[in-house]
């Protein structure tokens, strides 16, 4: 949680457009400030279990704490939050094309594998984001 809070709070302030808006920063930084650091404090958008094997559960305690930042509930299904969330990954993806910063979709998709995502997280993403390029299209 504090690294992508670290990295949230620099790409907010980076000069990269409109794409890096649209989340309140602050959230999850106050979330480190309470401790609550993900798997590495055992606490986090998740409260993890001390095995291996034990279940991940979604904190209460967190889930009362977001509730400050709701605005309005959209009512969205796990797939949609999902999709949601993986869209800015996909846009992102097609404006580093655009760019020329990654020279083709292979190249796109060694970088997400050797980077950051956990494939758990997001099961109907995982490699190949450039066929959930066009399905998105």
């Amino acid at each position: 949680m504090d690294v992508v809070t670290h990295v949230s709070s620099f790409l907010s302030k980076a000069d990269l457009g409109v794409r890096m808006e649209g989340g309140d920063v602050s959230l999850m930084a106050k979330m480190v400030e309470k401790g609550w650091l993900g798997k590495k404090s055992g606490q986090g958008f998740y409260t993890y279990g001390k095995g291996k094997k034990d279940k991940k559960t979604i904190s209460p305690e967190v889930q009362a704490y977001i509730k400050e930042f709701t605005t309005r509930d959209l009512n969205l299904s796990e797939q949609e939050m999902q999709d949601r969330i993986i869209g800015r990954f996909i846009n992102e993806a097609a404006k580093c094309l655009e760019d020329e910063i990654i020279e083709n979709p292979v190249v796109g998709d060694i970088g997400l594998v050797f980077d950051s995502l956990p494939w758990g997280t997001f099961p109907s993403f995982g490699p190949n984001w450039s066929r959930k390029l066009r399905e998105y299209d």
